[in-house]
């Protein structure tokens, strides 16, 4: 029978992983106090990181219809649930473990599809969201200026080849 603090904990949790847009599950055995507030602060203001209990987190990422992560609920773990740019996130996280090894990213899960250690490494080698949009802005306007040079280009082509016309016709009516 579980105690309430734990139905309440695991119903916390429950509501995190389905407000969040990703989770990324770390070990973190061996870290500070001080490292794991670093971590944090280094994840970005979307990101939430919480040690937790890996039977109440299983129940609940179950409960909120995460199955996949089961097999990751094994030693200290803790959870960054991301609400907003997950590509910030995980590149905190990547960055922190190279000066930290050990922070030790297990996996996670984006928008309910289960990613790898390696896939969110991946993951955080993408540009942030921001830059990309930025870039797809420019590249739309470059294609939209192509187009308008070429609608301009073909009304001033047909001029010139009625004019060709025109002038190959005087020719040939002033040769009869």
């Amino acid at each position: 029978m579980p105690t309430p603090d734990k139905a309440a904990a695991v119903a916390e949790l429950t509501d995190k992983f389905r407000s969040s847009n990703a989770a990324v599950l770390t070990e973190y055995r061996g870290l500070t106090v001080a490292q794991l507030k670093q971590l944090r602060r280094s994840l970005g203001e979307n990101s939430e990181y919480a040690v937790v209990k890996n039977t109440l987190t299983k129940i609940a990422a179950n409960a909120a219809g995460i199955n996949t992560l089961d097999d990751l609920f094994n030693g200290p773990t803790a959870v960054a649930f991301v609400t907003g740019d997950p590509v910030e996130s995980a590149k905190g996280l990547r960055d922190f473990a190279k000066d930290n090894p050990n922070l030790v990213i297990k996996g996670g899960v984006l928008d309910g599809k289960a990613l790898s250690a390696d896939e969110i490494k991946k993951l955080a080698d993408l540009e942030s969201r921001e830059v990309l949009l930025a870039k797809l802005a420019g590249a739309l306007k470059g294609k939209q200026t192509q187009a308008a040079q070429v609608f301009q280009a073909l009304p001033s082509k047909l001029v010139r080849t009625v004019d060709a016309l025109r002038a190959k016709q005087d020719e040939q009516g002033g040769a009869e």
